[in-house]
């Protein structure tokens, strides 16, 4: 008997594999792809020969001689992709539709209290945006529009409204305006009284605008109108000509970030420089904001720090002396770094990520074997506790903590199979208070998914952690679909979290799982250090050692296995294509960042001088030889690759969209294979892709009828 179970379950589960096996393929169009033009241009140093054949493609920002051509061939490839996903058209639009509907359209932000106000969003059915909103007082106090979104957005393709700042008597707000994607915005002023906008319009600023406390001066970041580097913090009052406005600071190193805001206790106006590897403050009393700025803490080599004020003293979060961070402090009166005092020492298990001040609380957000905790320390006392959230993965930030003196922590809370949670913790008695939820409209059960953390060996002996979700009844097999994902750049944590977009794919039987491979920040600073530099080439090895291990552990196989990743992470995505083409039937890039060498010695292109600490400096001969290295465009060679869909935005500010342009156009003449290459352009979009509440999702619709259609699956 023991034997006919035996042989009727391998009978079964030999026919649910055929099941799977069965599944009609998509039927690829006959279409003839793209063929762009080739231009010898050198881009080579040091003696190195480096023809790029597609240089002309940037021709569009600078209206060179070709910037028509480059739009004719954009648009050329965007027709081939309709052509080549035209079977797919309905359920694109199928699965726009499912995910749509799992957004419950009418919606409220938690409100949060600041200065004597409730602020917080709502969003209407049927509208892509939102309204900014407050009550007085009291929830029950009548509500006042701030800003109607879904209004000033009318008649725009794209449209961005963004760092919203009301001043200190809370009758004005400042906020700024992108129109085209570039993260170019431009800085209005609302009279909240009288519902008027003054005719001060600042055209270049990033969305960060900070209040004097006299309520009349604004600071600002201004941008360059080329490279778009914020290189000018300004100051300007208030219905004035801004041709006039006083420049109080100019960063001279073209490889910082500037910006300016105000601590928690609203006693400091506080630029902050920072690169990679080194950063700086300066600090104002917001009383005098006509005032000259004093350093805080002159920049020092390898040197971060962060700061915020409390009571009579700074407190600073510092990697000096301390590769996983420290916590110090200092007299207001006395700031440079002889005068810091440890407060919580450097550990070699735990990164202290950063700090959240109140009165008579400190709160510490650390990262510990991979997971964010969030620490209270009772400031009167010292006695201290760690709020339990009692899952083993999860994502947990303190977030909307704007008022000072208040006894109440507010934190964001997910997993791959909660949903995102608003709590209110009390930092004295230690209850918690579940705020809201993200509805799922249309239910959503989490008991039928389950979460699962692995650790894959590197080639290096280091242990990656992987986190993965999928459906219940979805079977572990070499014909299991499954979607692996990673960033791994600049130190950026990619942590486990809800999607309910991603549940289109987890109930039609894909395994959805994340890579936390080195570069980001996971498991502590020099997870960060070992992935930067010379040591990028463990994030690609890591990932490719993740995938290797799923298919070992029985979770799919070549034939199902698909990569995914954007910018930084499109990088990572155009490295293992050429690594190892073959473990991949698909991969998808989004924004991919794929010329390193052409863009890094471009310092013109935005953002360039910011990224030398992060990648090299191609100038220096052994910068340029190893980026060279793994450029995804460099390498691109004579061999087969796997399936590919490849999507950019013309307005990229981040990623140009002339890299993943040329390199497709590279793809095309190189490879053997006759898989697919799909090259897609948002023509009114940039890095972020489209601006709505739910045109995004039409994005990931293509993405996932794209693994899809490669998958047979049909609907």
């Amino acid at each position: 008997m023991r034997i006919i179970l035996l042989l009727l379950t391998v009978i079964v589960f030999s026919c649910n594999q055929n099941k799977k096996l069965e599944r009609k393929a998509y039927q690829w169009p006959a279409a003839k792809a793209p063929v762009a033009e080739k231009k010898d241009h050198e881009t080579g140093m040091h003696g190195d020969k480096r023809n790029d054949e597609y240089y002309w493609m940037a021709d569009y920002f600078s209206n060179g001689p070709d910037s028509n051509k480059v739009v004719e061939y954009l648009e050329a490839e965007n027709a081939y992709a309709d052509t080549l996903m035209a079977g797919t058209k309905q359920f694109q639009e199928d699965l726009f539709s499912e995910m749509k509907g799992r957004i419950k359209e009418k919606d409220e932000s938690v409100p949060v209290f600041t200065n004597g106000y409730w602020y917080y969003t709502r969003s209407e059915e049927g509208k892509q945006y939102f309204k900014y909103c407050r009550k007085k007082g009291s929830l029950e106090a009548p509500e006042e529009i701030l800003l109607d979104v879904d209004q000033l957005a009318e008649g725009h393709t794209y449209y961005s409204a963004d760092g919203f700042s009301v001043s200190p008597d809370n009758k004005l707000l400042a906020y700024g305006v992108d129109t085209v994607s570039r993260r170019e915005y431009t800085m209005f002023v609302k009279n909240l009284e009288t519902g008027k906008n003054f005719t001060d319009a600042i055209p270049r600023t990033d969305p960060g605008y900070e209040w004097g406390n006299d309520n009349k001066t604004l600071f600002y970041t201004s941008k360059n109108a080329k490279t778009l580097l914020s290189e000018k913090i300004k100051r300007h009052t208030l219905s004035t000509d801004a041709k006039k406005d006083v420049v109080v600071y100019a960063e001279k190193d073209k490889s910082n970030y500037i910006g300016v805001g105000k601590t928690k206790s609203e006693k400091y106006i506080v630029i902050g420089s920072s690169a990679t590897m080194s950063s700086e403050y300066r600090i104002l009393d917001a009383d005098q904001p006509e005032g000259e700025f004093q350093v805080f803490q002159p920049r020092m080599k390898d040197v971060l720090y962060e700061i915020d004020h409390h009571e009579d003293k700074f407190l600073i979060v510092t990697n000096k002396d301390a590769l996983n961070f420290r916590l110090m402090e200092t007299p207001v009166s006395n700031t440079g770094v002889e005068n810091w005092k440890e407060v919580i020492g450097n550990r070699n298990d735990v990164l202290l990520e950063n700090i959240e001040v109140f009165r008579n609380f400190l709160v510490v957000s650390e990262r510990k074997n991979g997971l964010l905790q969030i620490r209270v320390r009772d400031l009167r006392n010292n006695s201290e506790h760690y709020v339990d959230f009692g899952e083993a993965a999860y994502t947990a930030h303190p977030s909307g903590n704007p008022e000072y003196d208040t006894k109440n922590l507010r934190y964001t809370y997910t997993s791959l199979t909660t949903p995102g949670s608003v709590y209110d913790y009390d930092m004295e008695s230690k209850k918690k208070e579940l705020k809201k939820r993200q509805e799922v409209v249309g239910g959503y059960n989490p008991e039928e998914y389950v979460t699962e953390r692995l650790y894959a060996n590197s080639r290096d002996g280091v242990r990656i952690p992987i986190s993965i979700v999928y459906k219940k009844k979805t079977g572990r097999s070499p014909q299991t679909p499954l979607l692996l994902y990673a960033y791994g750049s600049y130190g950026y944590s990619t942590d486990a979290s809800f999607s309910s977009t991603r549940l289109s794919l987890l109930d039609r039987g894909f395994v959805f799982a994340i890579a936390h491979i080195r570069g980001g920040q996971e498991m502590g600073r020099q997870w960060y250090e070992d992935g930067k530099m010379f040591k990028k080439k463990n994030t690609f090895n890591d990932f490719i050692d993740c995938a290797e291990y799923l298919i070992e552990q029985n979770y799919t196989s070549t034939r199902h296995l698909y990569a995914m990743g954007g910018s930084a992470g499109g990088l990572l995505m155009g490295a293992v294509s050429n690594l190892r083409p073959d473990l991949w039937n698909g991969i998808i890039a989004v924004v991919p960042f794929v010329d390193v060498v052409t863009t890094m010695l471009d310092e013109s292109i935005p953002l360039t001088t910011n990224e030398f600490d992060e990648w090299g400096n191609p100038k220096n001969k052994e910068s340029y030889t190893y980026m060279k290295s793994y450029s995804p465009y460099d390498n691109v060679a004579k061999k087969a690759y796997p399936n590919m869909l490849v999507m950019t935005g013309l307005h990229d500010s981040q990623v140009q969209y002339f890299e993943p342009a040329k390199w497709v156009a590279r793809l095309r003449t190189h490879k053997t294979d006759k898989n697919v290459l799909i090259l897609k352009t948002n023509m009114e979009a940039g890095h972020g892709g489209a601006s709505g509440r739910f045109d995004y999702l039409k994005e990931i619709a293509l993405q996932y009828a794209f693994m899809f259609a490669l998958e047979g699956i049909e609907k």
